[in-house]
């Protein structure tokens, strides 16, 4: 499957996702981003909060397959994504969700706010084993 057209930093976004990179997943953010992960839940505030997510998120898993963007579309500086994910759990559980992200980019081209919609609670019923 082709990736879809997106900006450079959202496209590091998902690259670096499928990477294992935690530095360059952190590093599409502006340094004082906010991250809504999911919606509903408090946001994250800043590259350094965003970077520990994803390094939770990174180690929770063996392995964590990354996001895969399936459709993306822009308008000025907002760029809205379709995505599937999978992930193994370390012991041994197949984690699939899917979800839509919407990233906000600020004057240089960084992700100054993410919002990501997805069922949480479907997520982690699948990496407790319900």
């Amino acid at each position: 499957m082709s990736v879809p057209a997106m900006p450079p930093a959202v496209l590091q976004f998902f690259q670096a996702s499928q990477n294992g990179d935690a530095d360059a997943w952190s590093g599409a953010f502006a340094e004082g981003a906010r991250f809504h992960d999911p919606v509903g839940t408090p946001p994250l505030k800043g590259r350094a909060a965003i970077h520990d997510l994803v390094v939770s998120v990174l180690t929770s898993f063996s392995p964590f397959l990354g996001l895969t963007p399936t459709e993306a579309h822009t308008a000025g500086n907002s760029v809205a994504v379709t995505w599937h994910s999978a992930a193994i759990t370390r012991d041994l559980r197949r984690v699939n969700w899917s979800g839509i992200s919407v990233f906000e980019l600020d004057d240089t081209g960084r992700i100054r706010e993410a919002r990501a919609y997805f069922d949480r609670a479907a997520f982690q019923a699948q990496v407790d084993g319900g």
